[in-house]
């Protein structure tokens, strides 16, 4: 295998598996086998390093003094502007936890880590007002991410973030509430077809009793728990929510269905079955080890054939992540992350349901790819963008929060604002050989086979830096 061949290997791996690589780096791994480079990818996620924005002290005073409130018939005026007051700080916390997070990806030294926390946090997809609970789901899957899917899928369905998302609170004796049982073995395990509406009504009265408390804190309630008989895929028993999980992952069909989702995130929008029923195997087999189905994922050959590479749309986040990993970019005002991710259609800790983000072709509309092929210059060459575009209704709050300020700084008409970024020029320029061609930095930057066009735009350019602003802005930058 020749060096130029291991350097497009190295450079797809990191990619998919974290956020892009620096030329140095790719430049010294390139030299080493593959499977070696896999290796030293985990070794780097080994380290937990988990979101410590949220204060849980401060959290769990201000969920006891809202409890408090709700409890009351009537509020005096004080007690109205104290509600008034915690939801505006929950508020501006939630958003300080998304850049927060977008910030660690953007920094992070273990890219696969934080990867497989972006990947399990679209498919346990929630949302919450509460960022205590936010950040705590969070940290959940980046601590499981990489270790054991049944103590991920556990300790998830025992988040107060989901058993509220889910209405599981409201799961009791004799009125269950089968929005948690649903969505367990539609989205989380199984898929629709593996299993039936009677399945769901049993496994609803097997969760009965799981809460979290006043302050946050996970709690099993045996009052409030159905102790009778269930009949659970034909088994008879007395089962209890763990109960369920064991029997759900007995089931070779949930490692198939995780497979394929994986499959999809890192390799393929369009599975190839056969691959899918290989990964499931080794899945099931290794007792739901997702470091082990990672790892056999990324050193088998076909990850690295050509109708895999460069062929996959970027999501919103992995784009402005890999683009300010790297140019080294710092946001002055980092709100206009939110505002990004927003108008880009994946604004993090506000999925738009249970089913999370589709990706895949859904990322792109003609909208969105002139505002994807816009941002580069923008972020690089600090420009003023127009965010009028479409948005959650959700996420409008938030939106209106930046947008007033930026209104009040600009004469509040329309709803522009400056990105107000630094690309770090002298250290990205640092990173690549001196004697590196236009055409050569266009090679390291996009996924994609160069193409003529591509070639003969790029070779009229006599530098470095306006190579790389005009290569970013290309549509097959969207491409990984």
């Amino acid at each position: 295998m020749s060096n130029n061949d291991n350097f497009l290997k190295v450079k797809h791996l990191y990619n998919r598996a974290g956020f892009g690589i620096s030329y140095p780096e790719l430049h010294k791994l390139s030299k080493k086998n593959i499977n070696k480079v896999v290796e030293g990818l985990f070794k780097k996620s080994e380290k937990d390093d988990l979101l410590s924005l949220v204060d849980p002290t401060e959290e769990k005073r201000q969920l006891l003094v809202q409890a408090g409130l709700y409890g009351k018939k009537e509020l005096t005026d004080e007690q109205k502007n104290m509600r008034r007051e915690i939801v505006r700080m929950q508020n501006e916390i939630s958003r300080d936890l998304n850049i927060a997070w977008v910030g660690k990806m953007i920094n992070t030294d273990a890219p696969l880590r934080e990867k497989m926390t972006l990947f399990w946090h679209g498919h346990f997809a929630c949302r919450s007002n509460n960022p205590m609970f936010s950040q705590q789901l969070n940290n959940i899957q980046r601590e499981n991410g990489l270790g054991s899917f049944k103590t991920l899928l556990v300790e998830v369905s025992k988040s107060p973030a989901m058993l509220q998302y889910l209405n599981n609170q409201q799961n009791r004796k004799g009125k269950p509430n089968e929005n948690f049982a649903r969505e367990l073995m539609e989205l989380f395990t199984l898929g629709i077809g593996n299993y039936t509406e009677q399945d769901i009504k049993e496994s609803a009265r097997s969760f009965t009793g799981w809460m979290y408390d006043k302050d946050g804190s996970f709690i099993f309630r045996p009052n409030l728990h159905d102790n009778g008989t269930k009949n659970f895929f034909g088994k008879i028993g007395n089962f209890e929510g763990e109960n369920i999980i064991d029997l759900i992952l007995e089931k070779p069909k949930t490692a198939e269905f995780i497979s394929r989702k994986v499959y999809k995130f890192f390799v393929n929008d369009v599975p190839n079955e056969d691959h899918v029923k290989e990964l499931a195997n080794h899945f099931y087999n290794s007792k739901y080890d997702i470091a082990s189905l990672m790892n056999k994922m990324f050193t088998a050959d076909w990850f690295y054939n050509p109708e895999n590479v460069g062929t996959k749309i970027k999501s919103p986040a992995e784009f402005l992540i890999g683009l300010s990993r790297s140019f080294y970019v710092t946001y002055n005002k980092p709100q206009v992350l939110i505002q990004l991710q927003s108008s880009l259609g994946q604004y993090l800790f506000n999925p738009p349901n249970v089913a999370g983000w589709p990706g895949g072709q859904s990322w792109i509309d003609s909208s969105s790819l002139m505002l994807r092929m816009r941002i580069p210059s923008l972020v690089l060459n600090d420009g003023e963008i127009d965010f009028s575009g479409k948005a959650d209704p959700e996420d409008e709050a938030v939106i209106a929060l930046n947008r007033n300020s930026t209104t009040e700084a600009n004469a509040k008409t329309k709803p522009k604002s400056y990105v107000n970024a630094t690309a770090n020029w002298s250290k990205f320029l640092d990173t690549l050989p001196n004697d590196l061609t236009p055409l050569a930095l266009t090679t390291f930057l996009l996924q994609p086979k160069l193409n003529t066009k591509i070639t003969s735009m790029v070779s009229d350019n006599k530098g470095l830096r306006s190579t790389a602003v005009e290569v970013t802005s290309m549509p097959e930058y969207q491409l990984c």
